[in-house]
């Protein structure tokens, strides 16, 4: 007779300890969350910032948070759907929106600080690499890039974002190694490839050298239909993106929405009764069964 060792006794299963929430639903990398937000001891109490990024199907989100017992606080933030009011209105989420984004982002938290005259840093994106040099008055406002659960591969969007927060003025550690055009074999910077995607040049080119425009008119119709309806063509493209970076260097703070709360709010499950209110539709059920009884009764009689 063979007996089989149990795997897992009672006592394994007293000391099993459920994983936290976000991290069963896989949205919250905890290893490297406790490596961002873990302070010195000599700096009790004092915020340690994070550059948070997250891209969804239409929006780029940008923050500018620090951890507490209580939960992130976000002091500052920045959306791509805001890009429409500074001339942007097509391409809300690709590499030169996402540099934007960090961009606009990087200039309010310097405005709301009032440090923005101190710290202007790269006017003209030229794609090579920037860091920030501290002033006499203050010292450069610093956060630490959180990617979240993105693969940090080399031209990832979310490293447009550090570029737009780089050259917006913000002190974030990092290297060029990630950025769009940095050649693997000559670990090299490609400044001019680089600069391409910060002006939209790869939608551009894709848009000209697309066979569609001449093979299949309608497909392309389609394809750029925001494009072809707002006028934008291939060459004005670098030309809109300067234009929303000046507009947003110009007026970085962020703007109420005019848009007017509904007046009746959708309800889509049922209105919760109160005592009364079951009460009474029960005496009205129980009325309506007599009802209907007596009915039956009476037209039983008038057969007899």
């Amino acid at each position: 007779m063979v007996f089989v060792k149990s795997q897992k006794s009672n006592a394994y299963s007293k000391r099993f300890q459920v994983k936290f929430k976000r991290r069963r639903e896989g949205k919250t990398d905890y290893r490297a969350r406790i490596r961002l937000i873990n302070q010195d001891k000599n700096n009790y109490n004092t915020p340690k910032y994070r550059f948070v990024v997250r891209f969804t199907n239409k929006d780029i989100i940008a923050q500018i948070t620090s951890a507490s017992i209580a939960g992130d606080i976000v002091l500052a933030a920045a959306y791509a759907h805001e890009l429409p009011r500074y001339g942007l209105e097509v391409g809300l989420t690709n590499y030169a929106a996402a540099y934007c984004t960090g961009l606009l982002l990087a200039r309010r938290i310097l405005k709301m600080l009032e440090m923005d005259a101190d710290y202007e840093g790269n006017v003209e994106a030229t794609g090579e690499d920037f860091s920030v040099e501290p002033a006499e008055s203050r010292r450069p406002f610093r956060a630490l890039l959180d990617v979240g659960l993105v693969k940090t591969t080399t031209g990832n969007r979310v490293f447009g974002a550090l570029k737009g927060a780089l050259d917006g003025g913000l002190d974030i550690p990092h290297s060029e190694k990630r950025f769009a055009g940095f050649a693997k074999d000559s670990k090299q910077l490609d400044a001019d490839l680089h600069r391409k995607y910060l002006y939209g040049g790869h939608v551009a080119a894709y848009m000209r050298v697309s066979t569609l425009m001449e093979d299949e008119p309608e497909k392309y119709q389609t394809h750029f239909s925001e494009y072809v309806k707002r006028g934008i063509e291939p060459d004005g493209i670098e030309e809109m993106y300067k234009k929303v970076h000046a507009a947003i260097r110009a007026d970085p703070t962020q703007k109420k929405s005019e848009k007017q709360p509904p007046e009746e709010h959708k309800r889509y499950n049922l209105k919760k009764l109160t005592y009364e209110e079951r009460k009474a539709s029960l005496i009205q059920r129980l009325n309506a069964l007599n009802a209907a009884a007596g009915a039956d009764d009476d037209a039983d009689e008038d057969e007899d």
